[in-house]
């Protein structure tokens, strides 16, 4: 499985971008799908996955009403809608799939076996 990451750029505080997530050599039916952020200097953490087996989706409390995660079948790509970004959210994002992902909770990174590219979302006040 190939992941492409895109959707990344700068935004004002309060504004919106969506990512997405393409993938090829596989069909996203059989995995979940998700996001990892790393802000500078920071560890990694989880932001929000989608399970493709039962349509669960999972959200870290950071992003929770302001994110929305979905998936584009015709497109097999996966989506992050984020609204009301604010400099928290500047961070380069990275797609992943195949791994844990459940509505109470979403997998460390390690646990995920793909990994797309990185994209920047940089924020500011």
């Amino acid at each position: 499985v190939q992941l492409q990451a895109s959707g990344g750029g700068s935004v004002q505080f309060g504004g919106s971008l969506r990512l997405s997530c393409a993938a090829s050599g596989s069909t996203l039916d059989d995995y979940a799908i998700g996001w990892f952020r790393q802000a500078p200097g920071k560890e990694r953490e989880r932001v929000s996955c989608f399970n493709n087996r039962n349509g669960r989706t999972y959200y870290a409390d950071s992003v929770k009403g302001r994110f929305t995660i979905s998936r584009d079948n015709a497109r097999n790509t996966v989506l992050l809608q984020m609204n009301s970004l604010s400099p928290d959210d500047t961070a380069v994002y990275y797609c992943v799939s195949k791994g844990p992902c459940t509505t109470a909770s979403m997998g460390p990174d390690y646990t995920y076996t793909y990994w797309g590219q990185g994209t920047l979302v940089t924020v500011s006040s």
